[in-house]
Formats: structure tokens, sequence, C-alpha cells
């Protein structure tokens, strides 16, 4: 008993002590207050040297550019104003054959084409010989023409013993007028063969020698009936022909047209009649003057375009068909807002032009422009009157703008 009770006394004031003992809370205090200490000081110094990131920055437009008041003589600057346009509008054409000076000719009987005279671009006359053809109706015809003769002949002869008869009191004034009918009759018929003839294109010379001594001829010639050029031609040697075959095609060229197709939404705004300047790549900086003729009257649906067509004049005959060509059409004079084109700057596929907005301040402004009229573009939208715009320098200072946006 006296071993163990001491122990136990002994164990007590131990456990007591340690629960008690305020020194270790003391020091996690300590290290607490020494944490919270620091951290307050880190934010401190960090707010002091930290600059003021919470103000905002005053940062430059960039569409506007400042120049130096030294250099801002160089740019001219003049106010938006009314101006009186004629809006001009450009047309892709191409130049054709006047089609009532073209005629297309082919042979008049069914036969056989033995020679070919003519070939694309000869200039040829009105009767002239293009090709010839040989034909068994050609023969048929001209035997036609020998019995037509003849008759006409022998009626003839009747007639004038008829006439002889009569002056004898052999025969009555109704035998003389019957025999004079039958000859009127027979004459006609002599005329009306040699028509068929001259359709089938044997010439004059031929019909007359087949009358004198009744030679047939070979062939018949397929002529011209227009003075011009040949522009096409379908037939050759040997080939077969049919009366309603275009073998050769023939225009006159002193005036052409000038075709090109006008976008639907500017129809309204060309009238026949209406004077065009024609200018053709082919012939250099030449320009021609022409009036429109015909606008269609309908809208293509492959192109959405309205057919126009001009005229012009070719006595030189420096117009070829199928050259190209653009016709620059001017519309009514109308009063609007313009700019002039040296004050246009293009970006991003966009017109702009500069305005000032202050001293040595310009800035870029996008604006829309209708097509130039002249010297001077029309303003649709973007700019009011009194605007002050850069008409002297304005490609400069697009230049100067894109510089400080690299920097």
């Amino acid at each position: 008993m006296s071993n163990t009770t001491p122990s136990l006394n002994s164990a007590r004031p131990v456990r007591a002590v340690r629960a008690t003992d305020p020194r270790p809370a003391m020091l996690r205090l300590s290290l607490l207050c020494a944490a919270l200490g620091t951290a307050w000081l880190l934010v401190a110094c960090g707010a002091k040297n930290e600059p003021q990131a919470a103000a905002p920055v005053q940062r430059q437009d960039p569409l506007v550019v400042n120049v130096k008041p030294e250099m801002a003589k160089n740019f001219q600057v003049q106010k938006v104003a009314q101006a009186d346009l004629a809006p001009t509008q450009d047309i892709a054409g191409r130049i054709e054959a006047n089609d009532r000076q073209v005629t297309r000719i082919g042979a008049s009987v069914t036969g056989r084409v033995t020679e070919v005279l003519a070939e694309v671009g000869d200039r040829v006359k009105p009767g002239q010989a293009l090709a010839y053809v040989a034909s068994p109706e050609l023969t048929t015809a001209q035997l036609g023409y020998l019995r037509a003769n003849a008759a006409s002949q022998l009626a003839e002869r009747a007639v004038e013993r008829a006439r002889q008869l009569i002056q004898a009191d052999v025969i009555g004034s109704a035998e003389l007028q019957r025999r004079e009918s039958e000859l009127s009759i027979a004459r006609a018929e002599l005329r009306a063969a040699g028509d068929q003839l001259r359709l089938m294109g044997l010439g004059q010379a031929a019909i007359d020698k087949l009358r004198t001594d009744g030679t047939l001829a070979p062939q018949t010639a397929v002529l011209a009936t227009l003075s011009g050029v040949v522009i096409e031609r379908k037939v050759s040697s040997g080939q077969v022909a049919q009366p309603g075959d275009p073998l050769f095609t023939v225009a006159d060229l002193g005036n052409v047209w000038v075709v090109g197709g006008l976008p639907e939404q500017s129809a309204r705004s060309v009238q026949p009649g209406q004077s065009v300047e024609i200018e053709v790549p082919a012939l250099g900086a030449k320009r021609l003057q022409g009036k429109i003729v015909q606008v269609g009257d309908t809208v293509s649906q492959e192109t959405r375009t309205v057919s126009i067509r001009t005229q012009v004049d070719n006595a030189q005959r420096e117009l070829k068909p199928q050259m190209l060509a653009t016709m620059h059409i001017v519309g009514a004079t109308q009063r609007q807002l313009a700019v002039p084109n040296v004050a246009v700057v293009r970006e991003n596929d966009r017109d702009h032009v500069y305005v000032k907005t202050g001293d040595g301040a310009y800035r870029l402004t996008p604006v829309e422009l209708g097509a130039a009229s002249g010297a001077l573009r029309p303003v649709l939208k973007g700019l009011s009157e009194g605007t002050e715009v850069v008409v002297e320098g304005a490609f400069h200072l697009n230049n100067e703008r894109k510089r400080a946006e690299l920097e």
C-alpha cells in the first residue's frame, strides 16, 4: 500500500500540469500573429508599389490621324456640297452585224455544188456569183423555156397569117382576135419561164443564148443579193444543196450594232434614242458615239440582265463583228451631294474619305458612293452637306495611319 500510493499521487500532478500549461497555446498565438502581420505588411507594400491599374487608360482612335501643324498645310480640305451630276453606267458588250443589213443566201434549186467562188471576208456586189450548182431542175426549166419560146414564135406567125387573110376577106375579125389572144398567152408564158430561170441563178446572157441557139446551161449560180462582206460560208464543193440551206451570209458593215446586257435594276433609267459613248479596246483610246436603238422587254434568267442595242456608224470598217466593247451610258443630270474622286480612299473593298475632326486631326470615314460622273462621285450615305473632307493628300494620310498601326 505504501509503495503504490506515492506513485498514484505523483501521476495526478503531471496530468494537471499538461492540461493547464499555457505555453503551447501562447506559442501558436504568437506564430499566428506573426503570420498575419507579415501578410498585412506584404499587402501594404504591394499596394504602395503597384501602379494604379484601376484607372482607365485613354486609347487613341485607330481611324484618326494626327499631323503636326507644319505638316497640316500639305493637306487640302473642302466642304461637301451639291453638284449637277449625270450618272454614267459602264456596260460590257460586243460588236455584231446589223441584222437589218444581213442576208443569208442559198441555192434556188436542189443540186450538187460544183464550184465555190467566195470566201469569208470577201466583199461582194449584188448579182455576183458566189458558187455554182448543177441541177436537173435547171435542165427541166430550160426545156420549159424552149417550149414557151417555140409556142410564142408559132403564135406570132399565126397572127401574121390571120392579118393577111383578113385583108383578103378570107377570115373574119373574130379569128384574128382569137389568134392575138393566143399570142398574148404564149408571150406571158415565155416571160414566166424566163423569170424562173433568173430565179434559179441563170444570167440574162445565158437565157438569150438559150433562146437564140438552144444551148442549155450546165449549171446555175448562187448570186449575191446584197453589197457587203461575206461573214459566213457553209458550203463546200461536192455538197448537195437544198433551196432552204443558207450557204453564205453577207452583211453590210457600214453600220454595226453594239449589244450588251443592262442590269435589271438599271433598265428603267435607259431609253431608246439616248446617246452612248462606245469604247473598243481594239481601237485604243478612240471613242465612238452612238444611240440606243432598242431596250429589251424581257430579263434573261441566267444573267438577270436586259438586252440593250446601240447602232454605230462604221464607214471605215474599223469595227469587226465579235469585237469587245464597253458602252458608257450617260443618264439625266441630277443635283446631289458629291465628293471629288481624289478624296476617295479604297480600304477593305469599301470607299472611305478622311473627315477633318479638328486642327491637324483627320478621321477615316466609310461612305457609300455612286458611279463616277466626270471627276466627282455622288454621295449616297455617310456624309452630310458642309462636312470638311480631305481632297488633296488623302493617300498620304492613309499611309500614315497604317504606319501608326504597325508601330
